[in-house]
């Protein structure tokens, strides 16, 4: 696999610059909002929460956003739901990725789809919030904790291997993205690739990117650890906050430092 090299700290600085207007002076054109008694009994009613979830639904909020289309077009439908801990951040992040110009397909909660994540990897739909396991397995992915994003699943597909060696594609379409180079020789640049995106996430707390892993790969998704994932939630809305902010300045002070972003990622 070849892929882009990674922000230089110069970039970086700017990156945390940015975001840090951004959320001083509220000028993010993304904004988030408490999910009402109404959307809550929606998640319910379409398989998105359950009684079981690692979190409640007074614990997730709504991030609306901004963002430009794979036609160039601005468009200011965006919604995934978060861990209220990480709002803040998150807001900031699609709003640097609408000033960086990167494009996204779509993004609408998973209650759209049911609850359905292959439906919303077909759709080439960017979400969050969805209380499953993960694949191929029964623990709760980092998606149930509101602590987990997928972009552009077409354009990053989800590979699983199987023991014969035999490679599973998810979704289909993403098997013409295989090849992860941007830039071919000849061929137009591919847009939406979340190679180019991996340290703007990392800047604003989602640490740990599937592209890393070795089986399964994962390139739509990014997260936080299951360590804090489970840390978070136990704590207060106030509390999970605080701690959140303080695990992304942990990050931000480690690359500062000169560091690179596998020494950095907890």
């Amino acid at each position: 696999m070849s892929t882009q090299p990674i922000q230089s700290i110069p970039n970086a600085l700017s990156a945390i610059l940015f975001g840090m207007m951004l959320l001083a002076s509220g000028n993010t054109s993304a904004r988030s909002a408490q999910p009402d008694p109404t959307f809550c009994q929606q998640l319910q009613q379409t398989g998105v929460l359950h009684a079981t979830a690692p979190v409640r639904c007074e614990q997730l909020r709504v991030v609306r956003f901004s963002y430009v289309d794979f036609n160039g077009k601005l468009r200011d439908d965006g919604e995934i739901t978060v861990l209220a801990a990480t709002a803040d951040h998150v807001s900031a992040l699609f709003s640097a990725l609408r000033e960086r110009g990167f494009n996204l397909a779509g993004a609408r909660g998973m209650e759209h789809f049911r609850g359905d994540d292959a439906a919303s990897m077909r759709a080439n739909n960017t979400s969050a919030f969805n209380d499953r396991a993960i694949v191929s397995g029964s623990a709760p992915s980092l998606h149930a904790y509101g602590l987990a994003i997928d972009i552009n699943p077409v354009q990053n597909p989800f590979i699983e291997v199987g023991k014969d060696g035999s490679a599973q594609i998810s979704p289909a379409a993403g098997r013409q993205y295989l090849n992860r180079q941007t830039n071919r020789p000849g061929k137009a640049a591919r847009k939406g690739m979340a190679e180019d995106v991996v340290e703007l996430f990392a800047l604003h707390g989602f640490t740990i990117w599937g592209g890393d892993w070795d089986a399964p790969i994962d390139y739509q998704h990014f997260q936080v650890s299951r360590k804090l994932a489970k840390k978070l939630v136990a704590l207060s809305d106030a509390q999970a906050r605080t701690a959140f902010d303080e695990h992304v300045k942990a990050y931000r002070s480690c690359r500062d430092s000169g560091k690179p972003r596998s020494a950095c990622v907890d």
